[in-house]
């Protein structure tokens, strides 16, 4: 058995108080013996409306968010998943970026969001490039193959397959899924289905409201919720077993059955 922690908060354009409430939140989780705890994207900074003040507040993996993240992992010895804005060589756009990093402070795993939030009136492809396709990156913990995706990706369901196929039986989907009309049954419908389809774990970190929906969740192998956090800014531990897993695929064999594979567009 391994306990994972999916933690919801709203986060600001001030950076001390985002990894305030991160670090308690961790600490949390930690203590209820959580050794994986998965924040939101854009964990790093936030402000409603996306502009040069995000491009301005960009890092390199290098910088202060990540080496935060690696004090907060190695001083809890636990693995520390989070969305941030890292800088890139265009001076006017960002990559919306998940930096995982292990218990020893060490970044094992970084993913960069492929599918950018261009739908219900937004348009973040005005500030945000693209993740390039190419091998997804996975992490092991504690007997589990765990890969990542962003947000809007939830709606593509290659994505969480091609992580599959690379192993993945935990998909990590940190979030800043936006309220609005049929958002939260989206959102629910989504994470679940990418469980049930693929057979495996998905814990996935939204931002608290006003913004965010919320309703951040671990979902099984068999489409159970297994924890939910709700409309406030918290964190809730599940049980997650690769034992679960076997029986599940044992009952469903949907993946072994399958007869088309994933090919970048």
């Amino acid at each position: 058995m391994s306990l994972l922690g999916v933690a919801q908060f709203a986060p600001t354009d001030d950076g001390e108080l985002n990894l305030a409430a991160m670090i308690e939140l961790a600490t949390t989780a930690a203590g209820r013996s959580a050794t994986l705890v998965v924040f939101p994207e854009y964990s790093s900074y936030f402000t409603p409306t996306m502009g040069r003040d995000w491009v301005d507040a960009a890092e390199p993996l290098d910088g202060r968010f990540v080496a935060a993240l690696a004090a907060l992992a190695a001083r809890l010895k636990i693995h520390v998943v989070a969305g941030m804005l890292e800088r890139t060589e265009d001076a006017a756009r960002f990559s919306n970026t998940l930096v995982a990093v292990s218990p020893a402070g060490a970044v094992e795993a970084v993913y960069r969001k492929l599918h950018l939030y261009d739908a219900f009136g937004q348009r973040e492809s005005d500030w945000v490039v693209a993740g390039s396709i190419e091998e997804p990156q996975v992490f092991a913990w504690e007997g589990f193959t765990v890969g990542m995706q962003t947000c809007y990706d939830i709606r593509f369901p290659e994505v969480t397959r091609r992580l599959v196929d690379a192993g993945a039986d935990l998909v990590l989907v940190p979030a800043e899924w936006v309220r609005g009309p049929l958002k939260e049954h989206h959102w629910r419908t989504l994470v679940t289905a990418r469980a049930l389809e693929n057979t495996i774990y998905i814990a996935a970190a939204d931002h608290a409201p006003p913004i965010g929906a919320g309703n951040s969740m671990v979902v099984d192998p068999m489409g159970v919720e297994l924890v939910t956090i709700g409309e406030e800014p918290g964190v809730a531990v599940a049980e997650l077993t690769t034992a679960r897993i076997a029986r599940v695929r044992a009952t469903n064999p949907a993946l072994s059955l399958r007869r088309f594979g994933v090919v970048p567009r």
